[in-house]
């Protein structure tokens, strides 16, 4: 079985130019752990996913301290550094070098790439543009109604 037949054709992405918030809200409403990032050619940058943007906004240690010390401080510094930085671009936390699959790779191959390095989901690409994602759920999906 091919990646192109059980890959989502319609990715959640996010343009390279675009900002923190537009990020987090992209994630809030498509509940995506990872968007892939283009330019406006829909060309692949790379991945921006929801762990780097809750870090970029996380406060370490000392913050937490500074702020009170409590849990309560520590998540409303949170969510003060989070409007802080919400026009912040998100081009410093994009993993420009993603691993990337062709859809015209096998299943079984994708799957034990996702398995060994504990990814949930790759870009699917095709003469350097984005067509799709697959996604350890897409392949789930894939075993169930080929059996």
């Amino acid at each position: 079985m091919l990646v192109k037949q059980v890959m989502t054709i319609y990715p959640v992405s996010i343009q390279i130019d675009s900002d923190l918030r537009r990020a987090a809200e992209i994630v809030a409403l498509s509940e995506a752990s990872d968007l892939m990032v283009v330019d406006r050619e829909n060309r692949l940058i790379g991945v921006l996913s929801e762990g780097d943007l809750i870090r970029a906004i996380m406060p370490d240690f000392d913050e937490v301290l500074n702020a009170g010390g409590t849990l309560d401080d520590a998540f409303k510094f949170f969510v003060r550094k989070g409007r802080d930085l919400a026009s912040h671009p998100i081009e410093p936390l994009v993993i420009k070098s993603p691993i990337v699959v062709s859809p015209e790779d096998e299943v079984a191959q994708v799957a034990t790439i996702m398995v060994q390095k504990q990814i949930r989901r790759l870009p699917v690409v095709k003469d350097k543009l984005l067509k799709g994602t697959v996604s350890r759920s897409d392949i789930c999906r894939a075993v169930i109604y080929s059996a």
